[in-house]
């Protein structure tokens, strides 16, 4: 313990180093997973198709999905025999990128589904009025949703 209080201490390179790593890895997972996230979960929440109720099922179900599984599909895939072998992603920084926006990429599409789905419901028969098409208004919504925390 005292070993590690001291490299803190002392702002360790190597340690500021693997700091500013997981910060990096981090940040990009979130980045890739709320690009993807954010407009997945207002899609799912305005649009009526077959299957949307298990869809959400299966969204929030992989919302608890254990990051040892999540690690061991990354390392299947990337590993030499998987099929992105070739990539030599393997043990980098991209493929840790890649497990944590697995593992995030429900949870921001499950939120965001939830907060878009309570705004449809309110806001619906406005936005349809003014000729919005489904998929318009939930990229409205979202946006509204996403920057209305910094109107009140």
């Amino acid at each position: 313990m005292g070993g590690a209080l001291r490299l803190i201490g002392a702002w360790d390179a190597q340690l500021i180093g693997i700091i500013a790593l997981s910060l990096k890895v981090s940040l990009t997972a979130v980045f890739f997973a709320t690009l993807l996230g954010m407009p997945l979960g207002a899609a799912i929440a305005v649009e009526r198709f077959p299957g949307r109720r298990a869809v959400i099922v299966l969204l929030n179900a992989l919302m608890g999905l254990p990051p040892v599984v999540v690690g061991l599909v990354v390392y299947l895939l990337l590993s030499r025999a998987g099929p992105l072998g070739p990539l030599g992603l393997l043990f980098t920084p991209g493929a840790m990128v890649v497990a944590q926006t697995i593992l995030i990429l429900p949870i921001i599409a499950a939120l965001s589904r939830q907060a878009v789905e309570d705004a449809w419901t309110e806001y619906e028969e406005q936005l349809r009025s003014l000729g919005e098409t489904r998929l318009g208004a939930a990229m409205t919504l979202l946006w509204g949703i996403t920057f209305s925390a910094q109107l009140h």
